[in-house]
């Protein structure tokens, strides 16, 4: 758990880093250059590593049992995350949904983090998923805060939003075929 509780603050750190210490960061990229950003590039990478191992080393620590049928309802809650997060892909114009959300990516992370915790039960899961959604969280107090108002985007041409279903759904076909091939059954019952 404590590779995990790791990889959870360092992932914060990498995310917040710029917003809670400008001065550090603008410090640290006059003296690294372009550099900065590969640094906390492999910072994430690193803390998804860490995150990862963290859980999966983790001891089994019943909480509740969710029910069979939130398999359903987390499914269904994956496809719209897949779906938010592609919401901020279309520049400068976004996708119908992408006008009404600020935060696209993070709202998609708050989602995934949901869908998650209804179907995993466990003590690791509530700090994984639990500790994502509260990043999420923060980071939109953050940015909001340091941003002020936002002005929404314009909505991009009918074509984005076919080619975001589009990628939605073959999104949705791999990562369920990712979860398959590493022996969790992700549509409920046994396989």
């Amino acid at each position: 758990m404590i590779l995990l509780f790791a990889g959870l603050a360092i992932w914060y750190m990498a995310h917040l880093f710029k917003r809670l210490a400008p001065s550090a960061r603008a410090g640290l990229e006059a003296r690294m250059g372009e550099a900065s950003k590969g640094l906390f590039a492999v910072l994430i990478v690193f803390s998804v590593v860490v995150m990862v191992m963290g859980y999966r080393g983790a001891g089994f620590v019943e909480l509740w049992q969710p029910p069979a049928f939130l398999t359903h309802v987390n499914n269904l809650l994956m496809i719209l995350a897949f779906y938010t997060f592609g919401a901020s892909a279309a520049k400068p114009a976004k996708v119908w949904l992408g006008t009404k959300i600020r935060h696209p990516q993070l709202m998609a992370v708050l989602i995934w983090a949901v869908a998650h915790l209804l179907v995993n039960g466990d003590l690791a899961s509530l700090v994984l998923f639990g500790g994502l959604f509260a990043w999420a969280m923060l980071s939109i107090q953050v940015i909001n805060a340091a941003e002020g108002t936002w002005t929404p985007p314009l909505q991009a041409p009918f074509k984005k939003e076919v080619t975001l279903i589009i990628t939605t759904v073959v999104l949705t076909a791999a990562v369920a075929g990712i979860h398959t091939w590493l022996g969790v059954w992700p549509f409920g019952g046994s396989f």
